[in-house]
């Protein structure tokens, strides 16, 4: 895994920029609700390709949103709650999941959606051309540990696919 040097927030480093940057996102003290962060972690412990960056972000927003500048692809991975069958499956494109946000762009309550409509703002429009969301339906989140079957098994499907996209990265 590639590891981006000095803050996250300075944008500097002595790296090019990844080809293809995975998140994680969710709180993994709320069972399902960690998910992306499982995701992230199970892809790590298969596989370092030097041009992949994998971000365990947890319940980070805008913070990461720096360090996926010049990515050529993006790939965010969260829990949701639609009222479908915990554990199916949504994947769809950044520009269907972002959301603007009427509130000052600050590190406290921005979630990863408004981070997409704030990273168009600073990388320009095709930034979320480049982005894919894979969102989890939640059947627990209560404070907890452990994925619920379900959401564990989705998890691993959600591996899987990543895991073949990262190959063709390698």
């Amino acid at each position: 895994m590639s590891k981006q040097t000095g803050p996250a927030f300075s944008g500097a480093s002595d790296e090019p920029p990844p080809q293809l940057v995975i998140v994680g996102c969710g709180n993994p003290a709320r069972s399902d609700d960690g998910v992306g962060v499982e995701v992230a972690r199970r892809l790590t412990a298969l596989m370092r390709p030097a041009s992949v960056v994998i971000i365990d972000a947890g319940l980070a927003g805008m913070d990461v949103m720096f360090r996926l500048r010049g990515a050529q692809r993006v790939v965010i991975v969260d829990a949701c709650r639609s009222g479908s069958e915990a554990g199916a499956i949504f994947r769809m494109n950044g520009r269907e999941a972002m959301t603007p946000t009427q509130h000052s762009f600050t590190l406290h309550g921005l979630r990863w959606d408004h981070a997409l409509y704030a990273g168009t703002k600073m990388f320009g429009e095709d930034f979320v051309d480049r982005t894919e969301v894979f969102l989890i339906e939640a059947g627990n989140l209560d404070f907890g540990l452990e994925l619920s079957e379900p959401v564990h098994a989705a998890a691993q499907r959600v591996v899987e696919i990543l895991r073949l996209l990262v190959t063709g990265y390698e």
